[in-house]
């Protein structure tokens, strides 16, 4: 498997995608951005703005997405898989519970999982990104928000309410340490984020996510 990034966005609608680095790319292999699973259908092109490679979107069961600049890009033989899944579209799951990933190259607000069903944000980049997460509704309650930072920066993600339905006394602020990447669990219970592990009594003024 190869691992490289975007250069820039992909609208959903895109037929091509934007890479960091063409080794070992080439026609017939297959890409996954986020959750979305592509096939490459023809040989790349150098622009100034990266590599340019032409590509079949919503492969495998998977839906056609917008992705930003700097998520992720696994590229991989169509052999590498025992069993490829079909080509469907599917957008609930039949069984059990669905995850989806989505990541972010610009501050803002995190999407929050759909109700029944997980979620995984990847904040990406070296900048440090301001990101803001809503209180989720009662339907989500027992869903787990995974929140990744995929760079080097002091990434932030502020709740609107307090974290553990904790009061004044819990700051909401989540900081990402600089110079590695770091992983928190949120579950949503009852319109509160309770994060893991939980915080039992005492105050807390910050969530710094550090690393060893």
């Amino acid at each position: 498997m190869v691992k490289t990034t975007l250069a820039s966005a992909c609208a959903i609608n895109a037929t091509k995608i934007v890479v960091a680095a063409s080794t070992s790319l080439a026609a017939g292999l297959r890409l996954k951005v986020d959750q979305e699973e592509m096939l490459i259908v023809g040989s790349y092109t150098v622009a100034g703005n990266g590599v340019n490679v032409p590509v079949v979107r919503a492969q495998g069961g998977t839906v056609s997405q917008a992705h930003p600049s700097g998520a992720n890009v696994i590229a991989w033989q169509s052999t590498d898989t025992v069993n490829p899944d079909p080509q469907l579209a599917v957008t609930t799951p039949i069984a059990g519970r669905a995850r989806t990933l989505l990541s972010y190259s610009a501050a803002g607000a995190i999407t929050l999982p759909t109700a029944g069903n997980d979620a995984v944000a990847v904040i990406n980049g070296t900048n440090a990104l301001a990101m803001t997460l809503a209180a989720p509704g009662k339907d989500l309650d027992g869903s787990l928000l995974i929140i990744v930072s995929n760079g080097s920066a002091a990434h932030t993600v502020a709740p609107a309410t307090a974290l553990n339905n904790a009061g004044s006394n819990f700051d909401t602020a989540i900081t990402f340490a600089a110079g590695g990447k770091q992983v928190v669990a949120l579950m949503a219970i009852n319109e509160f984020w309770c994060i893991f592990p939980s915080v039992a009594a005492g105050t807390l003024t910050n969530v710094t996510v550090t690393y060893s």
